[in-house]
C-alpha cells in the first residue's frame, strides 16, 4: 500500500553537489583516457613488435609422440659464381647525421668532399640523413651522374654495369630527389629504424665514369642515426666492367677495412 502523500514537496537538488559530481565524474574520465593512452603508447607497441617477431619467425611442426620429426627436402639452388678478378671493392661509412647540410662524396678519392659550387663536377654523391641525391639532372647544370637499382642479387656477381638509361634527379614538390634512391631502406614502424636493403646499385659519376655500390647500414657506433656505410667498385678507366684488365684469377678480392669520415 502506497504511502499517503503529506503535503511536503521533494527537497531540491542543490547546485553545489550536483557541481562537484560532475567535477568528479569528469577527473574519472579523464583518468580513464589517459590511461588508455598510455597503454597504447607503452605496451601496446612492445606486444605489436613480439607479435610481429612470432609472425616472421618459421613455423615449427612438433612431431607425435615415439616419432622423428622429418626435415623436408629441399632443392639447393646452386649459388651464382663471384666473379674472382675484381677490381678492390672499398667499404667507407659517410656521417651524414646532420637534418639539413648534405655531405658530398666523391668516388674517385672515396671520401666526402668540401663543395662550394654544387655545380662543379668534384662529387657523385650527396648524403643527408636518409636522403641522397646525385650529381645530374635537377640536381645540378653539369654533372652526368645518374642511377640504375640493379636488384637483390650478389654484390661480387655484378661484373658490368649498363652504359644507358641511368635516372637522374627530378625536381620535387619541396627539393630535388633521385626516384632510384628514395626507398634505399626498409622501415620498422614499430622500432622506428631503418634497415639498409640488400639491393645493388649501379651509378653514372658526376664525369661520366661507373661505380657499383650497395647500402649496409645507417647508424652510427653511438646509435645515433646518419652514419651511412656502403660498399662499392669504382672504374676510372671510363669502362662499365669492373673485372680487372689483363689481371690474373685469384679468390675473391677482400673488401678494405671500414673507414669512416
Amino acid at each position: 500500500m502506497s504511502k499517503p502523500f503529506d503535503g511536503t514537496a521533494p527537497p531540491e537538488s542543490n547546485p553545489e553537489i550536483d557541481k562537484r559530481r560532475k567535477l568528479w565524474r569528469n577527473i574519472f574520465l579523464f583518468n580513464l583516457c589517459a590511461s588508455l593512452l598510455l597503454v597504447g603508447i607503452f605496451w601496446l607497441p612492445a606486444k605489436l613488435v613480439d607479435l610481429d617477431g612470432f609472425l616472421n619467425s618459421p613455423s615449427v611442426n612438433l612431431p607425435e609422440e615415439g616419432q622423428m620429426a622429418k626435415k623436408p627436402e629441399e632443392k639447393a639452388e646452386p649459388a651464382p659464381k663471384p666473379v674472382t678478378n675484381l677490381i678492390t671493392t672499398h667499404v667507407t661509412t659517410v656521417n651524414a647525421s646532420s637534418e639539413k647540410d648534405y655531405v658530398y662524396f666523391d668516388f674517385s678519392s672515396g671520401k666526402p668532399v668540401r663543395i662550394l659550387d654544387t655545380s662543379s663536377l668534384e662529387w657523385d654523391l650527396a648524403f643527408r640523413r636518409g636522403k641522397v641525391i646525385s650529381n645530374g639532372g635537377a640536381s645540378t647544370r653539369l654533372g652526368e651522374a645518374g642511377l640504375l637499382d640493379l636488384g637483390e642479387v650478389e654484390f661480387d656477381t655484378v661484373a658490368e654495369v649498363p652504359m644507358e638509361n641511368y635516372v637522374q634527379d627530378i625536381a620535387a614538390s619541396t627539393e630535388t630527389e633521385n626516384p632510384v634512391l628514395l626507398k634505399w631502406y626498409n622501415y620498422n614502424y614499430f622500432t622506428h629504424k631503418l634497415t639498409a636493403k640488400k639491393n645493388i646499385y649501379a651509378l653514372r659519376t658526376a664525369n661520366g665514369k661507373f661505380a657499383k655500390f650497395q647500402f649496409l647500414s645507417f647508424y652510427c657506433d653511438n646509435k645515433e642515426a646518419g652514419c651511412v656505410k656502403i660498399r662499392y667498385v669504382y672504374q676510372d678507366n671510363g669502362s662499365s666492367s669492373f673485372v680487372r684488365a689483363g689481371g690474373t684469377l685469384s679468390d675473391t678480392t677482400p673488401p678494405e677495412p671500414a673507414t669512416s669520415f
